[in-house]
């Protein structure tokens, strides 16, 4: 990674805002990247790195307007493509003291794609704004597409889950039991133990 060039384009930005509309599209091509395509929901890569720290310069040049910066928020993600969208999405919580909720509905947009890699970059710590019923469907989704729930900002704390989180993971355990599909292991954390050793017996 070209740590000089990337210092050089955080200073352009934070100087001027809008050369993040050139910038963080040729990030990856121009400061580094990691090799090969369609990483496993999770995997660091390096230009996911990049670019955030690109949006953390765009975070400081616009620190003292927050409907600016969501508006170049909205459209790198709007106009990028989908590793350009993953970094926005990661970044977002390295913003949200200035943008506050204003993007959360970026997070609803990934959601609402069956991209495991944008459901895992979602669900960082700004996914916290989001609200109880919209969050319990985020941890659902993640058991659909494959996102392992280690990546779920947050769920391992005490209040991570509640009693209807669980009550939904275990309805979709069971639909995939009478379908004579396998439950994902991420799934039997919320199950009662007898389930689990029925299962496993």
């Amino acid at each position: 990674m070209n740590e000089k060039l990337l210092a050089e384009w955080c200073a352009e930005i934070e100087a001027d805002p809008t050369r993040i509309r050139t910038r963080f599209p040729a990030a990856a091509r121009e400061i580094g990247r990691t090799p090969g395509t369609s990483p496993e929901p999770g995997t660091e890569r390096v230009e996911d790195d990049v670019r955030v720290r690109l949006l953390v310069a765009l975070g400081r040049g616009l620190a003292g307007d927050a409907d600016a910066l969501s508006a170049e928020v909205h459209d790198l993600y709007r106009f990028g493509d989908a590793d350009e969208r993953r970094a926005v999405l990661l970044g977002l919580g390295r913003l949200e003291d200035v943008i506050g909720d204003r993007a959360v509905d970026l997070l609803h947009d990934a959601l609402r794609t069956n991209d495991p890699r944008l459901v895992a970059a979602a669900l960082g710590t700004y996914a916290a704004r989001l609200d109880p019923a919209a969050w319990r469907q985020a941890v659902l989704k993640c058991l659909f597409v494959g996102v392992p729930l280690r990546l779920v900002a947050g769920l391992d704390r005490p209040n991570g889950s509640d009693d209807e989180l669980r009550r939904m993971v275990g309805d979709y355990a069971a639909e995939r039991r009478a379908a004579g599909r396998e439950v994902p292991a991420d799934a039997l954390s919320f199950l009662p133990a007898p389930t689990q050793t029925a299962r496993e017996s």
